[in-house]
């Protein structure tokens, strides 16, 4: 990445303004939008809730209600423009219609309706159009809309709290707390971002959880998933209202896959934990560890399988570490769902090549 081929600053620019639409946006992809003339932003914008403006179009109603016209400009964007009918009209034909020179794109769309079809119908009007070779933060953060896109299923994301020696209650299955303040309310940032949160049955009867999403101040937050306890649930659980659901939890992601819900975060008990490893349904490992020992007695985070030589071992790659406090959280991905993100930024830069753009 180069500022001869673009400007970093400005795509970083469009970046910042995607993440503060993450949830709002869906069902749609929160994308982020900046347009420039040379190292100078004019407007950014971000997309709106469904059936609203996409971020290219917001960006373009900011700067001509600053008397500024887009002629001549870059747009940088993302995600690729839209080029088809749906809730709004194709971003592509807004884009062609202002005169913008440039557009800089961070991925192509993985939506079958675009996959290519928005960057082709720009080069075909004669906009040039440039795509990020280093884009991987950029799909990094449409990891959700991705899978949901490519699978038809929600990114798994399951959560542990966690000593150092590996234990998330006490013998007698107490669990609060495990980490700190500054732990937990990134826990509520990951709730907040979820459509759906699931917890074993168990989890319900000892801990008794809302599994609302909260800030410092103990406020419920804008944003609420839905609430899904693998088994019963008592009458008078902090939960509720809240589905019960009893079955295999395939068949729980592929049905909410097709409700277009993108995230599911798993905050359930160790035999929950085990059997969503074991049947490789997991996506995102995020593990809050508190300088802290169980020791003997203790429960373990994962109840099941067992580890006979160190070749059995579960392995995976650090994709991020952060101190919150006096705990360290860190971040895993599955190889499958690491791979699927690397496949897509491979299909976003061979396709933009055979169209005839331009890699940066």
């Amino acid at each position: 990445m180069t500022s001869k081929c673009y400007e970093r600053d400005v795509f970083t620019e469009a970046l910042r303004k995607s993440f503060t639409v993450v949830r709002s946006a869906r069902p749609n992809p929160w994308v982020g939008a900046a347009l420039a003339f040379g190292s100078e932003v004019v407007s950014v914008g971000a997309t709106e809730g469904p059936g609203g403006r996409h971020a290219e179009i917001v960006a373009f109603d900011e700067a001509l209600s600053k008397g500024v016209s887009p002629k001549g400009a870059t747009l940088y964007v993302t995600l690729e423009p839209c080029a088809h009918f749906g809730r709004t009209p194709p971003c592509t034909s807004r884009i062609v219609k202002e005169g913008v020179e440039e557009v800089v794109i961070g991925t192509l769309d993985p939506d079958p309706k675009v996959r290519g079809l928005g960057v082709q119908a720009l080069l075909e009007a004669g906009v040039a159009v440039k795509v990020l070779k280093d884009s991987y933060e950029v799909i990094f953060g449409l990891r959700p809309y991705i899978k949901q896109r490519y699978q038809g299923r929600p990114w798994v994301v399951l959560k542990l709290a966690i000593t150092l020696d590996g234990k998330v209650a006490a013998r007698d299955g107490s669990s609060k707390w495990i980490t700190g303040v500054e732990a937990r309310r990134d826990a509520h940032l990951i709730r907040e971002r979820s459509e759906a949160i699931v917890v074993g049955a168990n989890t319900v009867r000892l801990d008794n959880p809302s599994l609302r999403a909260r800030n410092a101040a103990d406020e419920h937050l804008v944003f609420q998933p839905r609430r899904i306890v693998l088994g019963d649930i008592p009458d008078d659980a902090k939960v509720l209202p809240a589905e019960s659901y009893k079955g295999d939890l395939e068949v729980l992601l592929r049905r909410l896959g097709t409700e277009e819900v993108m995230q599911v975060l798993f905050e359930g008990g160790p035999s929950v934990a085990y059997s969503l490893h074991a049947e490789g349904l997991v996506d995102e490992y995020v593990f809050y560890i508190a300088p802290a020992l169980g020791l003997g007695g203790a429960i373990d985070a994962f109840s099941g399988g067992e580890g006979r030589t160190v070749a059995d071992f579960w392995r995976s790659s650090y994709e991020m570490v952060k101190q919150l406090g006096d705990d360290i959280k860190v971040t895993l991905l599955a190889d499958s769902s690491r791979k699927m993100l690397l496949d897509h930024l491979s299909f976003s830069l061979s396709t933009v090549e055979k169209l005839g753009g331009k890699l940066c």
